[in-house]
């Protein structure tokens, strides 16, 4: 790979400094990082814990894995290619536990900046959006074949897209949409005029949890993670970028916590961490990422 495109392709990881505080990793635990990505989390981490043998690193993209592979590879660190949900539950199976639980659920660096991944707005390439390039569904299919009522409830519930509706119809009407920048041009059609964010962040964000059927996989997680993957004493942080997902992660922390005699957890953030500006400058990524965190009872 080129110098630059090496470059453009790391992932700098988001609120490192606020995971270190919230997590407080000491030496000799278990960490768990459920979205171990390009290992930056990971490395910061396991350096302080110097735990390798007891901790485990998650991934559903096979780039990121082998890459995670190549990293940690004489460490002893467990590594599994799987979706979060499926590797929790496989955990769980064997009785694991962990003193440190992180999950990062923004797309890395390198998703966005390799066009043929499909996920930027900004650079064109084939409608794939898939973070596990070995599953069937793409946004390709989405985008020409569901409905327009489909299309519409996806943008609805997972973009808090306000013109999904006339989007939608957009969509069906000018099918069959084969790239990124067709589908982007045509999306901005139903929002003339010029605005600082692009008007297709939001279609794009929708097609992305949808076909990566992130809000289900998280709903479905977080209770493994609280309850029977966080071990006495163990904190869990959690960063999320859009307000679905931190609406999600709030409630679990809050059902799980509270003031009730019973409470599973204490939540260390009444509000969720955001970046500094001085972060935003170097990682403009850091910009929209909300951390909550909170700690096990014992």
């Amino acid at each position: 790979m080129h110098q630059d495109d090496q470059k453009q392709n790391e992932h700098i990881p988001v609120l490192l400094e606020a995971t270190l505080t919230y997590l407080n990793p000491k030496e000799g635990d278990r960490y768990l990082d459920l979205t171990g990505g390009y290992g930056g989390h990971a490395s910061a981490i396991l350096g302080i814990t110097k735990n390798p043998h007891g901790s485990v690193l998650v991934d559903r993209d096979p780039n990121a894995v082998k890459s995670l592979g190549e990293r940690f590879a004489k460490s002893g660190v467990e590594i599994i290619q799987k979706d979060f949900l499926s590797a929790s539950q496989k955990l769980v199976a064997e009785g694991k536990q962990f003193e440190l639980i992180l999950a990062d659920l923004g797309v890395s660096s390198p998703h966005l900046n390799q066009a043929s991944r499909g996920f930027s707005i900004q650079k064109d390439g084939p409608l794939d959006m898939r973070m596990d390039t070995t599953q069937e569904l793409t946004a390709e299919t989405v985008v020409n074949t569901y409905s327009a009522e489909e299309l519409t409830k996806i943008l609805q519930t997972y973009g808090e897209e306000p013109k999904a509706r006339q989007i939608s119809t957009l969509i069906v009407r000018e099918r069959p949409i084969k790239t990124t920048n067709e589908l982007a041009t045509l999306v901005a059609k139903a929002w003339p005029g010029h605005s600082k964010v692009h008007p297709a962040t939001r279609t794009f964000q929708a097609l992305r949890v949808a076909v990566n059927d992130e809000l289900h996989l998280l709903e479905a997680a977080l209770p493994l993670w609280i309850e029977r993957l966080l071990a006495p004493g163990g904190r869990i942080a959690v960063i999320s970028f859009h307000s679905l997902e931190d609406r999600v992660v709030k409630q679990a922390l809050q059902e799980a916590g509270g003031e009730r005699y019973d409470a599973l957890l204490t939540v260390l953030t009444k509000h969720p961490v955001v970046a500094g500006e001085k972060e935003i400058v170097f990682n403009p990524r850091a910009r929209s990422a909300k951390l909550r965190a909170a700690v096990k009872q014992t």
